[in-house]
């Protein structure tokens, strides 16, 4: 389970979506997180599924690879799904005990669910086509203009992008220390769900152990390298747009304007739900 986590990751590859300027593609994630809230209906729903199937054939990154980062998060779609099942009004198609299944909890389930999907698979996309440097710089450059407001813009960027890449360093770590347990007998699965939570105790201490010691080894080589922050700092690959960069931002402004007239259409022959 801990090795099928996706978001953090990048997965090396030569391909367009990897190449472009890291601030296209966190708009492009804004743009697209954003327009899977603005419109429930079938259309909207139909565009942003071909647009994320799209982009992932373009960036070369194997989709059983993006697929994979689903299964952490398969509890939570699956009670998210099961809440708006049973507890939506509308009209009962089903009655399970002193619970009623609607054909309205079913729709919206559905879309619930398709929506979470296509959610974590956009923000692992991200990740998966930019360096932890890449996206440092992007942060760091979109939103230059808060440093006029005493924001430091540079130090949050730095932090943001440190927590991605340790994302699967901890989900490597945490993946021997469980080998290791197992090895000397520890039983992880077996028994009821407290003595479930006792037996992750052996897990836990020495993870947070090596999360410390990490940190504190990044400390001290940021310090050994005299980092002070963005005061003065330099850039070896500064970011300028390029001609598919400009194109890029054409085809995210293209995607929403198309959204918004899917969602007129759809409110106006009545496939909004």
């Amino acid at each position: 389970m801990m090795r099928d986590i996706t978001i953090g990751q990048y997965y090396r590859a030569d391909s367009p979506i990897h190449r472009l300027d890291p601030r296209v593609k966190l708009a492009g994630t804004f743009f697209f997180m954003i327009s899977l809230f603005f419109q429930k209906s079938i259309l909207t729903y139909v565009l942003a599924v071909l647009a994320l199937v799209a982009v992932v054939k373009i960036s070369r990154v194997p989709f059983s690879f993006m697929v994979r980062g689903l299964k952490p998060i398969l509890y939570i779609l699956l009670f998210s799904v099961l809440i708006n099942m049973f507890f939506v009004p509308g009209v009962v198609i089903a009655k399970l005990w002193i619970f009623q299944i609607t054909r309205e909890g079913v729709i919206q389930a559905a879309f619930m669910g398709l929506r979470l999907i296509v959610l974590i698979l956009g923000a692992s996309l991200l990740t998966l086509t930019t360096t932890p440097n890449q996206l440092t710089d992007g942060l760091e450059k979109m939103f230059g203009c808060l440093k006029k407001i005493k924001i430091p813009v540079h130090e949050i960027a730095m932090m943001m992008s440190i927590a991605l890449r340790f994302i699967p360093i901890l989900t490597e770590e945490t993946d021997k220390i469980m080998k290791a347990q197992m090895a000397r007998g520890a039983d992880l699965d077996s028994g009821n769900l407290i003595q479930k939570i006792k037996s992750m105790v052996p897990i836990l201490v020495p993870l947070f152990v090596a999360a410390i010691r990490r940190a504190n080894d990044l400390a001290m080589a940021m310090e050994a390298k005299c980092y002070n922050g963005s005061d003065g700092r330099t850039k070896m690959k500064p970011l300028v747009y390029a001609k598919a960069d400009k194109t890029a931002y054409g085809i995210e402004l293209f995607y929403i304007a198309a959204m918004i007239g899917l969602a007129f259409v759809s409110r106006r022959i009545g496939l909004s739900f």
